[in-house]
């Protein structure tokens, strides 16, 4: 018992530890990462060019942008009811084939504001390393 005693210290304490730093062990499954809520305060700030990741739904897609680079181009709701158009950049990364209405998308990239919810671009690698590299990840694929 003496020796028990001291691990199930130890187990505890640290099962405490990891509770209190807020391990996402023990989160709640979330739909959107804390990094959504700089996105929600660049919207209402009128902010632009702000890394941001999140996850929203699809609600509608568009045709391509073919003006320049070519762009995937869809409008993501985020659970907060911001509304998010995607310009993937197809020219750099490839297309989303299979991405239709109601599905959830993830994202990384920069922010643009705009009165309708804003725009997200950069979702894609940077052949020059000049710009962090975004992504965007659809049914466990990860587009880049």
């Amino acid at each position: 018992m003496k020796k028990v005693f001291p691990a199930l210290v130890l187990v505890v304490a640290i099962v405490g530890m990891l509770h209190y730093l807020e391990w996402p062990l023990f989160d709640e499954p979330r739909f959107e990462p804390q990094h959504i809520d700089a996105l929600s305060d660049a919207f209402q700030k009128g902010l632009s060019n702000i890394q941001v990741e999140g996850q929203g739904v699809v609600v509608k897609i568009l045709p391509d942008d073919r003006k320049g680079s070519r762009h995937q181009r869809f409008i993501l709701e985020l659970n907060s009811g911001q509304t998010l158009l995607v310009a993937h950049n197809i020219d750099l990364a490839a297309r989303i084939a299979s991405l239709t209405k109601g599905d959830r998308v993830s994202f990384f990239g920069e922010y643009e504001w705009n009165a309708q919810g804003g725009v997200l671009h950069w979702t894609h690698h940077d052949p020059q390393g000049r710009h962090v590299n975004g992504w965007l990840k659809h049914k466990g694929l990860r587009y880049q």
